[in-house]
């Protein structure tokens, strides 16, 4: 990694984008909005608010960065360089729509397409979850406090997370869900970038989903690595690409998950 990034910058560019993102997506938060659907079949839902988030990202990293490439959920990719940002303005847009504040607004910075720092910001309860190399840290109106995954390495113990059950289904691996979900200690639903968040924090300890796209998992996978935690593809490769993505509390807690999930 080049001695020549100005991680402080970074850190800087992260807040000011997502402080941008926040002006946009909360004056339409609980409001009714027009909701447009991008598949032909089936229901993935965008907004106004995650058109013009993106946008607003875009406008603070390009006002700095304007060589660097981006990768956006919306408005795809622009750009050709090593140095690269990966958007997902909300993260969660069905939580959105239906008023539940468990979505986020994502920002990655990549090296050479290796995820270096990253955002997860909450606006409508003011909470910041935030990497760059050396440090993970939260913050809600007060001072930083250091992020730090549970360390937990038993399933008995684990507290797992994913989108929903349905997508497993639709994978044809929900006997694969069920094995693993009987073998851990409590599942939660629907959490979206939160339960990778909140599994930095040390409150969830596993969370397994398949089908991501780069977008969904870039700004969390160094969140959650500089807070002690581990994410990688099934296969055990990084995750940046998305797939099918499992992050944990520990590398033990991992291997376990996934060898309670693919057995046969």
């Amino acid at each position: 990694m080049p001695d020549t990034i100005d991680y402080a910058l970074i850190e800087s560019v992260l807040h000011e984008a997502a402080a941008a993102a926040a002006q946009k997506t909360l004056p339409l938060f609980r409001t009714e909005l027009s909701v447009d659907n991008k598949w032909a079949v089936g229901f993935d839902p965008v907004t106004e608010a995650d058109r013009e988030a993106e946008r607003a990202i875009r406008a603070v990293i390009g006002s700095h960065f304007p060589e660097h490439a981006i990768v956006g959920e919306e408005w795809g990719r622009t750009g050709e360089n090593r140095l690269s940002w990966t958007i997902d303005p909300v993260d969660g847009t069905r939580a959105f729509i239906f008023g539940v504040p468990s979505w986020g607004t994502l920002i990655g910075f990549s090296v050479d397409g290796q995820a270096t720092a990253g955002s997860m910001t909450q606006p409508f309860n003011g909470e910041t979850f935030l990497a760059v190399p050396g440090r993970a840290y939260y913050a809600r109106g007060a001072a930083p406090a250091p992020l730090r995954v549970s360390g937990r390495t038993a399933l008995s113990t684990a507290r797992l997370a994913t989108t929903s059950p349905a997508l497993f289904d639709r994978a044809g691996s929900r006997a694969n869900w069920d094995r693993l979900d009987r073998a851990c200690l409590e599942t939660r639903y629907s959490l979206d970038c939160y339960a990778y968040a909140l599994l930095a924090a040390g409150h969830i300890d596993l969370v397994i989903d398949i089908g991501l796209q780069s977008y969904d998992i870039t700004a969390l996978i160094p969140i959650i690595q500089e807070a002690g935690g581990v994410v990688s593809t099934f296969e055990g490769g990084r995750a940046e690409n998305g797939g099918n993505v499992i992050a944990a509390a520990s590398a033990d807690l991992r291997d376990a998950a996934l060898e309670t999930f693919l057995s046969a």
